[in-house]
Order: C-alpha cells, then sequence, then structure tokens
C-alpha cells in the first residue's frame, strides 16, 4: 500500500539533469504531511529490532527522512556532505562517478568507533554514493547496520552493489 502511495505522489522529470534521464521527483511527496508521516512509520516498522547508534542521510534529501527517523528513534543523526559543507574537523571519501570524481564528507566526532550506523538516502540508483559513504564510515571504524531508501531503481543494479556491505536494505518503492 504504502508503495503505491509513493509511486503515485512522485513525479517523472524527462530530460533531467541530462537527456535521456527520467527523473525521479520526491518533492511531491513533501506537500503530503500524512504520506511523510506513514513513510516514517513504514520504515520504523522495517527497523524493528535492527541495533542502530546513530542515522546517516546523504547530501541533500536523505536528510528530509533521515533526520524524522534519527529523531523518532532517539538516535543521533549525521549529515553527509559534499566537500567543503561541513564547518568543522572532516574525513572525506573520493570516488568515481559515471563523468567523474566526488567528494563526500562526514565530520571526525560524528560517531564513535563500533557505532552501527544505518545510512539513509532518498534514492537508489547504481549505488555508488551510499558504497563511499560506506566505506567512509568503516574507515572512521563504524559499522553499517542497513540502509533505507524512499526508491529504488532495480533496474540500476544498486541492490547488487551495496548487499555485500549489509543485508539490511530497505526500499519502499521500487521501480
Amino acid at each position: 500500500m504504502i508503495e503505491q502511495q509513493i509511486k503515485t505522489a512522485i513525479r517523472d522529470i524527462h530530460d533531467f539533469p541530462k537527456p535521456g534521464i527520467i527523473f525521479k521527483d520526491i518533492t511531491p511527496i513533501l506537500k503530503d504531511p500524512i504520506l511523510c508521516t506513514k513513510i516514517t512509520d513504514a520504515f520504523i516498522e522495517k527497523l524493528q529490532g535492527m541495533q542502530i547508534d546513530a542515522i546517516a542521510g546523504v547530501e541533500s534529501r536523505g536528510f528530509l527522512f533521515g533526520l524524522t527517523l534519527a529523531t523518532r528513534l532517539g538516535v543521533p543523526f549525521i549529515p553527509v556532505r559534499k566537500a567543503g559543507k561541513l564547518p568543522h574537523t572532516v574525513n572525506q571519501k573520493v570516488y568515481e562517478l559515471e563523468y567523474g570524481t566526488a567528494t563526500i564528507e562526514i565530520h571526525t566526532d560524528a560517531f564513535s568507533p563500533g557505532d552501527r550506523i544505518l545510512i539513509h538516502d532518498d534514492l537508489l540508483a547504481t549505488g555508488g554514493t551510499v558504497t563511499a559513504t560506506s566505506e567512509l564510515i568503516q574507515d572512521m571504524g563504524g559499522h553499517v547496520a542497513g540502509f533505507t531508501f524512499v526508491v529504488g531503481l532495480g533496474f540500476l543494479n544498486g541492490l547488487e552493489k551495496i548487499s555485500p556491505i549489509s543485508n539490511n536494505i530497505i526500499v519502499l518503492a521500487d521501480y
């Protein structure tokens, strides 16, 4: 049921950010506080029994439900940002994109070694950014407890890329 509600709310934007891409725009979901609550509740239900010490939200749409989940679970929220966006001392990870490289950062004091971190983003596509996030968390001594996504683009095989990191993967609406 939640999957269909999400799919009904999402709008397709053709040729964004470049020709040939059909962008799954989640912003219409944000206009519906009841649906936002249902999405959060669905994640909370599926996370029952999982030990989580913090939630890392990937910039920027991963902040939207990531912070809400962290608040509801009573755990810290860790913003994972693009290079140069965090004001304190950071650890960073450079990773490959299909058209170059990107860098993500996490504050050095965001969590303690051994903490179990759930990684959240709005959408799972190829899995490149959340894989880099996982590697950065592991480099900092953390353990990846699992992943949550509002939307998954199954045809891009992101699940296959991240499942060796953790098999605790929640995707609410898959295309």
